[in-house]
């Protein structure tokens, strides 16, 4: 069944572009003048010698085939649209400059008695309507194609301006390669999101995300990100705490948003920071030191910042540095080697985890710097078990094991008393005892 030329054109825009073969061309193709059979001596003309053809009369020019290559051909005269060989190149644009032999239309190449029609995509054609045909629908594709593109530049222009507005326009270049299919402005976002530029940048979102937390808009990140770093200028950080990188990403900020920290927790932390250590005596910022000693003076207040402690936790260590304190105002040792000291800063705490607040410590203190020098001093001429700091501070601030402790300091006290029975009065360790708790 004959195809029609249009169906012929659909199927050719449906499918992969094919290029028409053209017809086998001779290697001798100029034409010989006609012999008449009815003359007996007519003479039969031979091939013109293509050396010394007349340049005016066979003038050629340089084609691109549709293979790329660079050839000459002759552009009039009998010869036109064959190289010197005597072969018939196609070339590869519409535009031909071939002046003769046969072609027609945008087509061109061929030479002999058959024309061919090359469309701007290379294929060619021997039917001059369905060429034209084919070529008008290609001209519409090629409109389609510019409007799409013309759509998605509009697009990547707008989303480049917002993220301009952040100093993030860097991040919008990668998606440039997407101009040319038309996506809209929500489809660019969708693809940038997934970029691993935009994912270092916005990465407190995927932790975020993680727990079970709504992720934010770039603009609202942003805005969070800005409330961090004004509240931190305000109490006097270094700016090693809250400067950014060029892409304004800041590690500690990620941490924070990662965490649902808001503006106002984060000044709470640095008000307990503030009020209860660089304000306190120095006794507790003393400790403070001793305790935690990678805490340096111009990162006390970034300290309580740390994210992965929640503000309970700075606030007990906070705490157990003025229980330090209390017993360094009293005197009481708190040990000389690093790890001794380590030790009274987990007793510290723990102390702070029983509710001991600076009152009490200050308080109960007073009374442990009474008992237990003496306590330690009788158990020693009594043979008896060690009564030390920790013995008295366990029974002073009622800590497991009080009981003990207490029983310990009576018999101690029972002990003294015996030992001055000739004298009146009670011991030392008991009269402590009874007048000071």
């Amino acid at each position: 069944m004959a195809i029609a030329p249009e169906d012929r054109i659909r199927q050719v825009i449906a499918t992969p572009k094919t290029t028409a073969k053209p017809k086998a061309t001779p290697k001798s193709s100029v034409p010989k003048t006609p012999v008449n059979k009815n003359a007996e001596s007519a003479p039969v003309e031979t091939q013109p010698n293509r050396a010394v053809l007349d340049p005016k009369q066979y003038p050629m020019a340089e084609i691109t085939t549709t293979t790329g290559a660079k050839v000459m051909v002759y552009t009039g005269g009998p010869l036109a649209g064959q190289d010197k060989d005597g072969n018939t190149p196609i070339q590869a644009s519409a535009e031909l400059p071939v002046t003769g032999g046969g072609s027609g239309g945008g087509g061109g190449g061929g030479g002999g008695n058959t024309p061919t029609f090359t469309a701007t995509d290379g294929t060619v054609f021997t039917d001059k309507a369905t060429y034209e045909k084919y070529q008008e629908l290609l001209n519409d594709k090629r409109t389609i194609s510019d409007t799409t593109r013309r759509a998605g530049e509009s697009a990547y222009n707008i989303l480049y301006k917002t993220f301009s507005e952040y100093g993030l326009g860097s991040l919008v270049e990668s998606l440039q390669s997407y101009i040319k299919d038309g996506l809209s402005e929500d489809e660019l976002t969708l693809r940038l999101r997934e970029t691993p530029a935009y994912q270092k940048r916005f990465g407190a979102n995927k932790q975020r995300i993680a727990k079970g937390l709504a992720a934010l808009s770039e603009a609202e990140y942003i805005k969070m990100e800005d409330q961090y770093q004004e509240v931190m200028r305000q109490y006097g950080l270094p700016d090693t705490y809250w400067s950014k990188d060029p892409m304004g990403t800041q590690a500690g900020f990620e941490q924070l948003l990662a965490n649902d920290v808001s503006n106002t927790e984060l000044e709470d932390r640095l008000l307990v920071a503030q009020d209860r250590v660089l304000k306190a005596n120095p006794e507790v910022l003393n400790a403070l030191k001793q305790f935690y000693p990678d805490i340096k003076n111009g990162d006390i207040l970034a300290y309580t910042l740390d994210p992965k402690n929640a503000i309970k936790n700075i606030q007990r260590k906070v705490t157990a540095a003025e229980i330090g304190g209390a017993a360094l105002a009293q005197g009481l040792n708190q040990g000389q080697t690093p790890e001794e000291i380590q030790r009274y800063a987990a007793r510290a705490e723990q102390l702070a985890g029983a509710g001991v607040t600076k009152a009490a410590a200050q308080q109960g203190f007073e009374t442990v710097a009474g008992i237990a020098p003496r306590g330690g001093q009788l158990a020693a001429i009594y043979n008896q078990d060690p009564y030390t700091q920790q013995t008295a501070e366990t029974e002073v601030f009622n800590l497991a094991g009080s009981a003990e402790a207490k029983k310990k300091r009576e018999k101690l006290t029972a002990l003294e008393t015996a030992s001055f029975s000739g004298q009146s009065g009670r011991g030392v360790l008991a009269r402590e005892r009874a007048g000071s708790i």
